[in-house]
């Protein structure tokens, strides 16, 4: 029978004979002195488990000794009590534990062939005796067994009302100790109760009979006093070993030897964490060693490559000189990722054939894309990556590399106070407290069945409804919205891609107006292969524009027809309102102008609204396209929006897009597949929607007194500076004018500028970022708390100031150079526009600028000392022809 299933663990579910033949294992004398001697007892009760299982009875070594602890405690139990009911114990094996616990004398034989009866009466009836027959080969203690048996006859016990137990039979004998003898039992047993590694000492007993009938036998090299009869002078020899094994037992060097192992394993165990410390600190010495190693490096290869490129742009205005030519360059519309990567890789000079070299300037190479923050790690094509995965790879490193530093080097008021301060990401961080206050309340927290498994793919018909009836009021929508048409998704991002995925087949392009924000680029171009074609605004009030930046359909209408000329196939535009990062609210006659324009083109227009109740000005309106009386062409027409901007709940990846065709609708949830919100969180943002009362009177009042008072402290700070900015009243951004910081007004000192305010601790975006096409404009985050934004701008203000001044020396040092007025519009929408630098003719300045940025990086490396000409007419024998060609005509 096996016992090994797991309702028998720790020693539960123990049949009476089973008990039995327990008892006759553990009461013996050698198991009892064995258990005495030592501190730890498991090897001794896995040897018991051995023997029961050779007699079928399966049981581990931590079974035996369960059931022990608990008959002991028993024991204990009733004798403390003194439940006599009737004269007699309530319990069937009490006779066995008491004689083995207070070591009481062996019993005596009687003449039944050398075996005792204990016999237990219940109710004046006899239930049949078990008997158990105990070889002696196969105990493997250090003492063989006796061949005779010994019976203990077991009945069930009903309750302790009915429960008689007679007196022992007169064949047992019984010998009671001195008052001093019991006095060392009582101590010795209150000892054992306690829980440490004493207490696990089991007590010993002294008889050579064990409870259960067994004796051992009276070998003749056993060192022993085997008892199989009463002998002469047993009492008194029996009474001698009790005293001096009381006398050890108190012995003062048991505690302290229990006190020296157990220091010894604490000082082991400090010793270890103490050696794992020291490991993990050399880690973290070495990977901190290897990073600065990397960095280092990096920033060779990135002066190294800023040489290379004043270089080709020396080349590029010598060779125009020479050739008369005076044309602008002209940026391609969109690439693919082949052409796009076969480009870069032709810019960092390392692939690309000579013909193609010089038949394509390297200002009209350039990859209308992205701007690279890292040039450095850009032209490092991997030969395990396919062109899409280098692109994915280049844009990674030349975009994330501020937000790397950021993470790595994060600005704490306690824990870090020197740290960066994140000015570039777009996160509303005034609201946590409400927030966080809200997501918790106990409305919000359910987790039924449906809501761990997989919903319709569109979102759970719940939220949907929610999110019609939510968009319905906060739009203005003239008739209910449906939920049919509303589609969930993990983020306006994954929005962004799906549509480019489902609306343009790979090579395609969709327009958009830059500056426009930056992550578009990742979800359209890298994740759809989808093309970007700019239409781009400037700071210029020009035509039919009334304010800088301002989107017109006359713009639109150039990029798409340029677009066209080159062969790019448009099929879509994408609006953003409000603006990011400009902050522009478009109005209805704009909205209907621009959704006439993609009627009459046959463009589907993304309008992406994640602003919407982030107008924190009263004196501001906000339209959307939902609220709209009609729509030019509502097949065509595709709304966005999420939580992460509007709730201030960024880390919360929940977005949703309004469609009313359907086609779009069953394309777009397909891919919910992948983009899909989990049930949960699907549950709280339907809560919260639901909460129209705690939203208005609560949230949207403070949330607008937040960003209102943050926009005032920002603003006001730039006015004291004297720095120009486009004052708007949606978003949480406000877009800065840094041109007059910028000595030469070119891409790589915008960069120069990024990377000086990094260095000095502050994050912000520079405008390359955004595809902007003039240098020198940066948006700035402040959304932030007062004392972050106090020494955010602290930090601004030391930059500028440091530039002003180096801008100051470098004319000084150079004459020739002189200051015109600025021709960026001074509207009341630009406040404090600044005078910046523009050149007096196109290519004497130019190459001047050139030459004395290149002087400069001279004098701040030796790299010429490391490459020279010698060594780079050997690399790039083709180049340095050209070159050398050139100059012989000069």
């Amino acid at each position: 029978m096996d016992f090994r299933g797991k309702k028998y663990e720790r020693g539960s579910n123990w049949s009476d004979p089973e008990v039995v033949e327990l008892l006759q294992l553990w009461a013996d004398e050698s198991v009892q002195m064995e258990l005495e001697s030592c501190l730890r007892n498991q090897h001794v009760f896995n040897r018991i488990a051995e023997v029961l299982r050779e007699k079928g009875i399966h049981r581990t070594g931590d079974q035996c000794r369960e059931k022990i602890k608990k008959m002991k405690l028993e024991y204990r139990r009733i004798k403390d009590n003194s439940k006599t009911p009737r004269g007699g114990r309530t319990w069937k094996f009490y006779e066995v534990m008491d004689r083995v616990l207070t070591s009481r004398p062996a019993l005596a034989y009687g003449s039944l062939g050398g075996s005792v009866m204990a016999q237990q009466v219940l109710q004046g009836t006899m239930v049949e005796s078990y008997h158990h027959q105990f070889a002696s080969s196969a105990l493997p203690f250090a003492h063989s067994q006796h061949p005779e048996l010994m019976e203990i006859k077991c009945e069930e016990v009903n309750s302790d009302e009915h429960c008689l137990t007679p007196e022992p039979p007169p064949s047992m004998s019984y010998q009671q100790g001195s008052p001093e003898e019991h006095e060392v039992e009582r101590a010795f047993l209150e000892r054992a109760q306690n829980d440490s590694p004493i207490s696990r000492v089991e007590i010993p007993i002294e008889t050579s009979v064990s409870p259960s009938g067994f004796s051992e036998p009276n070998m003749a090299n056993s060192s022993r006093i085997q008892n199989v009869v009463p002998r002469p002078g047993f009492s008194a020899l029996h009474r001698l070993r009790k005293k001096r094994k009381g006398q050890r037992v108190k012995d003062p060097l048991d505690d302290l030897l229990l006190k020296t192992l157990t220091s010894q394993r604490a000082m082991e165990e400090r010793f270890l964490q103490m050696e794992e410390r020291r490991f993990q600190r050399d880690l973290d010495f070495e990977e901190r060693r290897m990073q600065l190693e990397q960095r280092r490096f990096e920033l060779e290869r990135e002066h190294e490559f800023r040489m290379f490129n004043v270089f080709a742009q020396m080349l590029s205005i010598l060779k125009q000189s020479h050739s008369g030519s005076s044309s602008s360059t002209v940026m391609p519309r969109g690439t693919d990722f082949s052409q796009a990567l076969y480009e870069i890789a032709g810019m960092g000079g390392g692939g690309g054939n000579l013909q193609d070299t010089r038949a394509h300037p390297l200002a009209e190479r350039r990859v209308d894309i992205r701007g690279f923050c890292n040039p450095a790690r850009d032209f490092q094509k991997s030969p395990y990556l396919s062109a899409r995965g280098n692109m994915a790879n280049i844009f990674h490193g030349s975009t994330e590399e501020g937000y790397e530093a950021y993470h790595a080097d994060k600005y704490d008021e306690d824990k870090n106070p020197n740290g960066i301060i994140n000015f570039g990401t777009s996160e509303n961080k005034l609201c946590f407290d409400l927030m966080s206050k809200r997501l918790t309340q106990n409305d919000m927290n359910l987790m039924e069945p449906a809501l761990l498994q997989y919903p319709d793919w569109k979102g759970h018909k719940f939220l949907r409804e929610e999110v019609a009836r939510f968009l319905t009021y906060y739009c203005k929508a003239p008739a209910p919205l449906k939920a049919e048409n509303v589609i969930v998704l993990n983020g306006c991002g994954s929005l962004f891609s799906a549509l480019a995925t489902v609306l343009c087949d790979p090579g395609e392009a969709v327009l958009i107006a830059t500056p426009f924000y930056g992550g578009i680029t990742y979800s359209v171009f890298l994740y759809g292969n989808v093309k970007l074609v700019y239409a781009y605004l400037d700071s210029k009030i020009t035509g039919t524009s009334t304010r800088p930046f301002q989107l017109t359909v006359e713009k639109l209408e150039k990029a798409l027809l340029d677009a066209r000329a080159e062969g790019v196939t448009v099929r879509a535009l994408i609006l953003l309102n409000p603006q990011n990062p400009l902050g522009d609210i478009y109005s209805l006659s704009e909205l209907w102008d621009y959704l006439e324009f993609a009627k009459r083109h046959e463009l589907h227009v993304i309008v992406d609204e994640i602003y919407m109740l982030s107008v924190f000005d009263e004196s501001a309106t906000f339209h959307s396209v939902l609220g709209m009386d009609r729509l030019p062409d509502p097949q065509r027409t595709h709304v966005m929006w999420g939580i992460s901007k509007d709730f201030a709940v960024s880390g919360i990846r929940f977005g949703t897009l309004y469609t009313e065709n359907q086609d779009v609708a069953n394309a777009v949830a397909s891919l919910c597949y992948f983009h899909g919100v989990c049930g949960p969180v699907q549950y709280k943002v339907a809560q919260l929607l639901r909460d129209r009362d705690w939203i208005n009177q609560v949230f949207l009042r403070a949330n607008h007194a937040r960003l209102k008072a943050a926009h005032t402290y920002v603003t006001d700070e730039l006015k004291t500076l004297g720095v120009p900015f486009l004052n708007r009243n949606a978003g949480f951004f406000v877009w800065i004018d840094f041109r007059k910081y910028l000595r030469t007004g070119t891409f790589e000192e915008e960069m120069l500028l990024w990377r000086r305010f990094l260095d000095n601790k502050v994050l912000l975006s520079c405008g390359k970022a955004f595809e902007c096409s003039e240098p020198g404009w940066f948006r700035i985050i402040f959304a932030d708390k007062t004392h972050r934004l106090q020494l955010g701008m602290q930090r601004i203000r030391k930059v500028l100031e440091e530039r002003e001044k180096e801008i100051l020396a470098e004319e000084k040092e150079q004459p020739c150079q002189s200051d015109h007025d600025g021709k960026a519009d001074s509207t009341d929408e630009v406040i404090f526009v600044s005078r910046h630098q523009e050149p007096t003719c196109a290519n004497t300045s130019n190459l001047g600028d050139l030459i004395g940025l290149l002087q400069q990086q001279m004098r701040s490396s030796d790299w010429l000392q490391k490459n020279t000409a010698e060594q780079f007419a050997q690399e790039k024998p083709e180049i340095y022809d050209v070159f050398s060609k050139l100059m012989g005509k000069q």
